[in-house]
């Protein structure tokens, strides 16, 4: 599914890709994005046929960005959106899809942030994981630590598949 998604951002952003900076931004936009996230900025790369460590660092900054805006703004920022009305509603949808997946990491905690950040699965990823660590008030700085280390676990992991198995596929 996120070799899908990707895709169809790539192909958003025509005329950028007959550049080699308009692929490193395309690279770069998608790693910042949530659901796609390292992920998706890898398989990119790899369609986009950009070298392996350039993109891998692109993609670790793409999606380390975002982390510590999450776990210091999101609940402020999420209070004061709960009640305007369009905006409300999908808030709402955000915590109750963290609230459906907190239980994996409130036993381990820290740990369990790592692993669910790190495990490139549907559905994990620094945007969740960093949701769910804000809405359960863990501590931001060990949180922080947690997500960067789980973005570099599944940074690795997304390597050997983008560029190993599925590199000689594409």
């Amino acid at each position: 599914m996120t070799d899908k998604i990707t895709s169809f951002v790539v192909s958003l952003f025509g005329a950028w890709a007959g550049t080699l900076l308009g692929k490193y931004m395309i690279v770069f936009i998608i790693s910042l994005l949530p659901v796609l996230e390292l992920r998706g900025g890898l398989l990119a790369a790899t369609m986009l046929g950009l070298p392996m460590w350039q993109s891998y660092a692109l993609c670790l900054l793409g999606n380390i960005l975002p982390i510590p805006f999450i776990l210091w703004l999101i609940n402020p920022l999420f209070r004061h959106m709960r009640n305007l009305p369009l905006i409300g509603k999908f808030v709402i949808w955000c915590e109750k899809k963290a609230e459906s997946k907190k239980d994996k990491i409130e036993k381990l905690k820290y740990i369990g942030l790592f692993l669910f950040v790190g495990i490139p699965l549907p559905g994990t990823g620094a945007w969740t994981g960093c949701l769910i660590a804000a809405l359960l008030n863990l501590d931001k700085k060990k949180s922080l630590l947690a997500a960067i280390l789980g973005v570099v676990m599944a940074g690795i992991i997304m390597l050997i598949l983008s560029y190993g198995i599925l590199g000689s596929v594409i």
